[in-house]
């Protein structure tokens, strides 16, 4: 546990505890935002076709070289 010296040390580390609780809020925030776009069915959509897309990449190169 810290010492503190002197009201304005306790301010100080009050206001640097504040502004971490708010970055860590605005951060689960985007977590949140980037979650719900990635459910979003043209989301869901461009991924599959990206997945097959890597897929039909991968065949067609096996069978240039077989």
């Amino acid at each position: 546990m810290k010492t503190y010296q002197s009201f304005e040390e306790i301010s100080r580390d009050l206001k640097l505890l504040s502004l971490e609780r708010q970055i860590a809020l605005e951060e689960l925030k985007m977590v949140k935002n980037d979650f719900e776009e990635s459910l979003k069915p043209l989301s869901m959509i461009k991924n599959i076709l990206t997945t097959f897309g890597k897929f039909g990449t991968l065949m067609l190169i096996k069978r240039v070289f077989k």
